[in-house]
């Protein structure tokens, strides 16, 4: 399947009319045709009901319509982007993140790469496997993640550690408590993200499971701010790093835990051996200032 195929099923999509749809392709009727009767042979469907009044979607091709515009546009914006890089003569620089850490100094680095005039800045929130599998792809070239991921082709640095607190409904029992592991593990527990695996969720589970303790796990959810509106709605509570407690909602009050031992590393991944670029030099110098700050204290 050629992109071509795909701009002509979407021309006939809103003209549902094969003349019209010719014309505006510069093409004539008869091989225009051809090319979405190939198309729905691909597909192994029919994507068009014909009949004496013309063409109409089937079900199946307006899911197809529909996956098929959003394909174009992603092509039509790579390739702007692309040739505005080009015109620009600016580097291509790529981040990807959890969510989780994009709530401390992270976007302090991002805003003074984006000041930069010579770099075209690109971010990507992926999980830590994730972000491993676009590093040896070229996608990105910094991951911030949570997960210590052993691959040849990937380094990865802890940047520090972070103490894990506890999101709690409002009212809940242990609000304005240090609880510990033991008293956490008698409540309903949310766990982020549900998929893929292996994720922060893992991690959590494996604090209660080196304690012997078994949790009721009640909901998994795949985004941060899925799992924070849930503990709002009283479902349960979860686990979340200290940067998190920088999000404000209604219905969750954030408690340290009685064991300051239990933390979330932050950990900066690279490609192995590969050679500093200016960008990605600079991209240091800023991390290693943020970074101090944060061991400091001068920035929670």
């Amino acid at each position: 399947m050629e992109l071509r195929h795909l701009r002509y099923f979407c021309v006939v999509a809103e003209e549902l009319n094969l003349t019209c749809a010719a014309e505006r392709l510069h093409m004539s009727q008869p091989p225009l045709s051809r090319q979405i009767k190939q198309l729905e042979k691909e597909v192994g469907a029919e994507l068009f009901e014909r009949s004496s009044r013309g063409l109409r979607l089937t079900p199946t091709g307006q899911f197809f319509r529909q996956h098929a515009l959003q394909i174009l546009e992603k092509v039509d914006v790579t390739l702007e982007s692309t040739r505005r890089m080009a015109r620009s003569k600016r580097s291509l620089f790529g981040i990807g993140f959890v969510p989780s850490v994009f709530y401390g100094q992270l976007p302090l680095l991002v805003r003074d790469l984006r000041q930069k005039d010579d770099v075209e800045l690109t971010l990507a929130e992926l999980t830590t496997v994730q972000q491993i599998q676009a590093l040896k792809a070229g996608r990105i070239d910094l991951g911030f993640g949570r997960l210590r991921i052993d691959d040849p082709d990937v380094e990865q640095e802890v940047l520090f550690d972070e103490p894990l607190i506890a999101a709690l409904p409002s009212g809940h029992p242990l609000e304005g408590t240090t609880p510990t592991l033991e008293e956490l593990a008698c409540y309903p527990l949310i766990l982020f993200p549900a998929r893929p695996r292996p994720s922060m969720a893992d991690m959590v589970l494996g604090l209660f499971r080196r304690k012997a303790l078994k949790v009721e796990v009640v909901q998994e959810a795949n985004e941060l701010q899925t799992a924070l509106g849930l503990v709002a709605s009283e479902v349960g509570i979860t686990l979340v790093p200290e940067q998190v407690r920088r999000v404000q909602r209604d219905g969750i009050s954030y408690v340290y835990l009685a064991d300051p031992s239990l933390t979330s590393p932050v950990i900066c991944s690279r490609r192995r051996g590969e050679a500093l670029s200016p960008v990605m030099q600079e991209a240091f110098r800023i991390l290693e200032v943020l970074v101090e700050n944060r061991r400091s204290g001068r920035y929670p």
